[in-house]
């Protein structure tokens, strides 16, 4: 169900650098404010790790916008944590973001339109014809219906601990539910999806024997 377009597709988004980038400069700022309590300090060093990235990115695959991408986003929450000097708006984007994308993955079950399908069948070059395909159309379901689960999990744990204050907690448990958490539901959408779509093969029929032997 994954062909190379899907992988194409993936890479054209920034591919595991990505990933790699958001976890760092979670990762990043959680030990600098560990280590120095100050949140300026952390959001600049966090900033600091992720344009070590982007600087390595263009100089070795000249893939701007991606580079830029994800530093606008680190810069956006170091701007929100050193602007208010509260440690958790650092992963204030990170909450917002699950909040939005639960609700729009779940409105998108209930009106029978699943991201998964939307997204792997522009993918694939398909468009909405899946949507004819009863039997395909529950999997996508399925597999939409993994990713609201991680982002009610991600909301449930997130929210309480921005509304207490807890930096520590919070930074841990962003670093461990956002994109990781993603790649997860993306592996466990790629089984349902592989395992539904290689059926047994079916027995071959055997010939009568004068078709065999060539005589009618």
């Amino acid at each position: 169900m994954l062909t190379q377009k899907s992988l194409s597709l993936f890479a054209a988004v920034g591919g595991w650098r990505t990933v790699a980038e958001a976890v760092a400069s979670r990762a990043l700022y959680l030990v600098a404010y560990l280590v120095t309590g100050e949140v300026a300090t952390s959001a600049l060093i966090a900033v600091g790790g992720v344009l070590v990235f982007a600087v390595i990115r263009v100089w070795s695959d000249r893939k701007y916008w991606q580079a830029a991408g994800g530093l606008a986003m680190v810069a956006v929450s170091a701007t929100l944590a050193s602007s208010t000097g509260h440690g958790v708006n650092f992963y204030l984007p990170g909450v917002l973001v699950s909040i939005c994308a639960g609700t729009v993955f779940l409105l998108s079950m209930l009106v029978r339109l699943p991201l998964v399908g939307v997204a792997v069948g522009a993918a694939r070059g398909e468009r909405f014809g899946w949507r004819r395909d009863r039997a395909l159309r529950r999997r996508y379901q399925l597999c939409t219906a993994v990713f609201v689960a991680k982002f009610a999990i991600a909301t449930a744990v997130m929210v309480p601990l921005y509304l207490a204050g807890q930096v520590v907690a919070l930074g841990i448990a962003s670093t461990l539910l956002t994109l990781p958490a993603m790649a997860a539901c993306a592996y466990v959408s790629w089984r349902i999806l592989r395992t539904e779509a290689d059926p047994a093969e079916p027995a071959a029929t055997e010939l009568p024997a004068d078709c065999q032997t060539g005589r009618l």
